[in-house]
């Protein structure tokens, strides 16, 4: 069973906020609630959790290998 809940980590200002991710998609966009910067993606990350939070989301927790068609 995936792990829904996941601290995220703004890399402009170093706020951390809990978040529960989608199970039905990947977010790509994640506004920091301190400073306003607008997370993306890092190159080669399906999403803003797998690149900026202490736990990955939930298809890539359950060995997807295709999360939201961005893997090959």
């Amino acid at each position: 069973m995936a792990i829904l809940e996941a601290t995220i980590t703004c890399p402009q200002c170093g706020t951390t906020s809990k978040e529960t991710m989608p199970t039905n998609a990947c977010q790509y966009f994640y506004e920091c609630r301190s400073c306003g910067v607008v997370l993306k993606p890092k190159p080669g990350d399906c999403c803003v959790y797998c690149s900026y939070a202490d736990v990955s989301c939930p298809p890539i927790q359950e060995n997807q290998s295709d999360c939201c068609g961005t893997r090959s």
